[in-house]
């Protein structure tokens, strides 16, 4: 979907959509609630590390994921991604195969986590982290399900923007939030602040860690048009513009898009007759169909964090803590 307008404003005008969408946030909320009250989450018999936000909208989970996964490599571990698959037409739940799979079977995000590490596949994510564990994985992550209570997380990792991003403050459908900030807070056991560089733009209350998108092997800067379908498509932009790309045009698609063959001819003609190339995410380009993927250029990207092995130490205590209690069988397997 792309996200209505009058989320990222508290105008005046806003506040009419907004306070017809109010009762439904209330719902939705209330809906959150019962869930959470009703449900039984069920221990994993191997070690469980969610990477979530409070938001809708790309802050960077997956490639905060991805970080996760190699620093517990480095320490000898091997992990199995958990994800829902968002975009794919498969439930689950399947270990992704990168030969077999495209982003219309299991989505983008899990064709990128699998050139990384094993990665399942699950809409049930109880059915997923048994099928991880019988992978072989020492340690699941799992990329987003911070809201859900069916699997109990071992660690909660909580993602904040430090961008002084404008929204309205309300929960979906009046707002962007998934759930208030605050309770989502309380629950994380730990938060990391995310910023467009490794200085911090605006202090996050209570965050452990500042992490931010670095480029790596990017292409020389040239004269681009450069298109995205992620939540937040300006950072790509202002990413680029950093990094001295000379941008003639730019198009911003709704997250998880899928190209047609008619927008990639009419992008093709876009950049012949802008003499410019034409340049997108590594998530976007796993949506392209191969034969057409000589035409585009991406820009590569890596998570970096500014304490690693203060991270890698966090990680490594909750995983000698489910092990602990493994032996004393603390909980259900």
């Amino acid at each position: 979907m792309r996200e209505p307008w009058f989320w990222r404003t508290q105008s005046a005008v806003a506040k009419m959509p907004t306070g017809l969408m109010a009762p439904a946030a209330v719902a939705y909320q209330a809906g959150q609630r019962i869930r959470w009250s009703l449900t039984r989450s069920v221990h994993a018999s191997i070690p469980v590390i969610c990477i979530g936000n409070a938001s809708l909208g790309g802050v960077g989970k997956t490639p905060f994921a991805m970080l996760v996964e190699t620093l517990l490599k480095s320490d000898g571990l091997q992990s199995c991604f958990l994800t829902r698959g968002y975009g794919g037409a498969l439930r689950g739940p399947v270990l992704a195969n990168l030969k077999q799979h495209s982003a219309d079977d299991i989505g983008d995000e899990a064709l990128l986590l699998a050139r990384a590490a094993p990665t399942v596949v699950a809409r049930d994510r109880v059915a997923g982290a048994k099928l991880a564990a019988q992978s072989g994985a020492q340690v699941i992550i799992m990329d987003d399900g911070f809201q859900n209570p069916t699997l109990h997380k071992d660690l909660s990792v909580l993602l904040v923007s430090d961008q002084n991003d404008q929204h309205n403050n309300f929960t979906f459908p009046a707002g962007p939030l998934r759930e208030p900030m605050s309770k989502a807070a309380a629950r994380a056991d730990v938060i990391v602040s995310i910023g467009a560089n490794s200085s911090v733009d605006t202090p996050v209350t209570n965050a452990e860690f500042h992490a931010w998108l670095e480029p790596v092997d990017a292409p020389a800067p040239q004269r681009v048009i450069a298109f995205t379908g992620i939540g937040k498509p300006r950072k790509f932009f202002a990413m680029l513009e950093r990094l001295d790309f000379e941008i003639a045009e730019c198009f911003a698609f709704p997250d998880h898009h899928n190209f047609s063959e008619i927008e990639l001819d009419i992008l093709e003609r876009n950049a012949k007759k802008e003499n410019a190339r034409l340049i997108c995410t590594q998530k976007d380009f796993v949506r392209i169909a191969d034969e057409r993927r000589a035409a585009f250029m991406t820009l590569p990207v890596v998570m970096r964090v500014d304490d690693p092995d203060g991270l890698k130490q966090r990680l490594l205590a909750c995983i000698e803590k489910h092990r602990d209690e493994q032996k004393s069988g603390a909980h259900d397997q």
